[in-house]
């Protein structure tokens, strides 16, 4: 079945429509709101305690209405993102990459990079949060491009 394209929008009672948030554990919350705070440029949008009394934040760089959920675990996270999966976040030139990737390897998070791909996918690099996810920085991905060439 084809997904009927269209834009991200709101419904009029204000409900998202669309692709609105990844969710993942986070052992030590703090270590990660700070990590996403220095790498990728977000914030907190929304904190709450769940029903069994687990921290819950809502982490955006307030570019779009899409949010990074991280959810307090009282044990150390067992399948963290990676080695290819990830989370990818665009800076706004390749020096805020290289500016990333030298305080990860700094921190002993680099996994890998900087690389430089070329068009469409950019320069970009792999590094470790607090937890052993893969977040991606880069710089030059053509994601907006390619999406508005399909007509959505």
């Amino acid at each position: 079945m084809k997904a009927s394209p269209g834009p991200a929008s709101t419904t009029p009672a204000g409900t998202d429509l669309g692709w609105t948030h990844v969710a993942l554990y986070a052992h030590d919350l703090d270590a990660s709101i700070d990590f996403y705070a220095r790498y990728a440029r977000m914030g907190i949008v929304h904190s709450r305690r769940s029903k069994d009394g687990r921290r819950v934040v809502w982490l955006s760089d307030r570019t779009r209405p899409f949010v990074l959920v991280l959810i307090q675990s009282d044990e150390p996270v067992r399948n963290p993102l990676g080695p290819s999966a990830h989370l990818g976040v665009g800076l706004p030139s390749r020096e805020a990459v290289d500016e990333r990737c030298a305080l990860a390897k700094k921190e002993g998070r680099l996994k890998l990079g900087p690389e430089d791909d070329g068009s469409p996918v950019g320069y970009w690099a792999l590094i470790a949060d607090p937890d052993g996810h893969t977040l991606e920085v880069s710089f030059g991905q053509e994601i907006g491009i390619a999406v508005e060439g399909t007509g959505a």
